[in-house]
This record gives C-alpha cells, structure tokens and sequence, in this order.
C-alpha cells in the first residue's frame, strides 16, 4: 500500500483543516495517509520550521508530502507555500471569491471558526456538553424534560458518542438511556420514555459489529455472547416498532452522520 504523510498546518487549533483535508483525503483507496498537524503556526520563524520539517519528510520518503492549510496571515501562508510539498490553501481557494461576491474584506483574523469570541455560543455548548454528561446512562432522569433528542437503544449501541457530538458541534441538548434486560424483556417502552416519547429516537446495530465492540471494551461473560446480543437487538428492535421510536443503524455510521440523521429526523433546532 502507497504511504503519503498528510500536514495539516494552521495558526490555530488546526481542526478546520483537518477536517476539510480529511474530507478529501477519504475519497482515495489505496493510500495509507499518515496524518501530521502542525498547529498555531503565528509567526515567519515558526513557518519556517514548518517548512523544514515538510522538506525533511519529502526528502526521507522520497514522495512530497501534502499539505493542507488555514493559515489567515499572508506572510505566514506565503512562507510554507516555499515548502515542497502540495501546497493546498483553503482560505486561498475560498476568501477571495467571497471577498469579491460580499464587497467585503475578509478580517484575516485567527481563530475564528473555533475561538470563543461568540461568548453566547460558547455558554451554549459548554452547557450542553454538561447536560449530555450529566444525563448519560441513564442518569438524573429528572432533567430529561430539559432534552432535545433522548437517544436510546442497547449498551455500546453508540449512545454517549453521538450525544456528545450533538452537543458540542450544534449545542443540541441530548440525553442518553440504556437499555437493560429486564425491560428488553417485554419490550416495554420504559416508563420515562414513554413521557418523552415525541424526543425519544432508538439507535440500534448489526450484531457482529455489537460482538466486536463489547469484546473490546469487556471480552469476558454473557455480555458479549451471540445469543444475548442476538436477544438485545431483536428486543430492542421490536420495541422500537410497537411503540413507533423512529431509529437508525450505526453499523457502517460515523458520528457525525449518526448526528445528522437524528438532526434531519426529528427537526431539532441547532443553536449554532
């Protein structure tokens, strides 16, 4: 397999750049990408090195590296384009244009997209983060009248992940409960589900990928049996349809697409 190291260089946090490259970079099979970022580049001596280090990594695999950059200050920016490497500039591509269609200049500020300048954004999603701690597994079942979406389905089905990412990305309110066998038994829906049913929506996954997590995560007991996940879902499952909790299979869904689909879904409005 073909390795191509990948730089994601930035005078920030360098997550903006991530993740457009890694948009990008997925669409090739074949390419084992070794991902380097290379954040809070503010200065010509920090570019600089930057670009050093880009060169050594071209020199030693013999195959230039790419490189991915937000990088605002044009001084900063003209300097790594020096480097070797695909210089492939994302606010060159974008600013611009939209300079040109705003009749606007663009601040050329740093930061920006992940800063906490907007302090009333930045309350909303350290307080939905909180909320979604707060309420993960199950717990403190008296706030679930402050959720927006109230994931449930079995354990390791995905729950506390996407709550988490719905809160930090959208500052969306969601609360997670599990499953356990006892009400899988029935196939009744619990009775704090059922006072929130309108915000209730199931994940649920294919068995084998089930089997695989648990045993990752806790290889020994029933917990990771075929025939108990096999009852788990086919329950959960069955609840799910008699008490119409639309859901979505997580088999093949990062969290980001878990997240949209809930969005999408049940019309939950985003803060931010």
């Amino acid at each position: 397999m073909t390795i191509r190291t990948v730089f994601f260089v930035s005078d920030n946090t360098g997550v903006t750049a991530e993740t457009f490259g890694q948009s990008l970079i997925v669409q090739f099979d074949g390419i084992d990408f070794h991902k380097v970022t290379v954040p809070f580049i503010t200065s010509l001596e920090k570019a600089r090195q930057t670009v050093e280090r880009i060169n050594r990594t071209g020199s030693s695999e013999g195959v230039r590296p790419v490189v991915f950059s937000t990088l605002v200050k044009d001084e900063v920016r003209e300097e790594v384009r020096k480097s070797d490497g695909l210089f492939l500039d994302f606010f060159d591509a974008f600013l611009a244009p939209l300079e040109k269609e705003l009749g606007v200049p663009s601040a050329l500020s740093t930061g920006r997209a992940h800063g906490i300048s907007d302090s009333k954004t930045y309350t909303e999603r350290i307080e939905a983060t909180n909320f979604a701690l707060a309420t993960d597994d199950g717990s403190n079942l008296k706030n679930y009248a402050q959720a927006d979406v109230i994931l449930t389905g079995v354990s390791r089905s995905g729950k506390t992940p996407t709550c988490l990412y719905l809160a930090l990305q959208y500052g969306i309110f969601a609360a997670n409960y599990p499953l356990t066998e006892d009400e899988l038994e029935g196939a009744q829906l619990p009775e704090v589900l059922r006072l929130h049913k309108k915000r209730v929506y199931g994940l649920t996954i294919s068995p084998a990928r089930l089997q695989q997590i648990r045993k990752e995560r806790w290889g020994h007991g029933r917990y990771s049996t075929p025939q108990q996940i096999t009852f788990e879902l086919r329950q959960a499952d069955a609840m799910f349809r008699r008490h119409g909790i639309p859901c979505i299979d997580t088999t093949r869904s990062s969290i980001e697409e878990i997240s949209s689909t809930v969005i999408e879904a049940t019309g939950i409005e985003r803060r931010f």
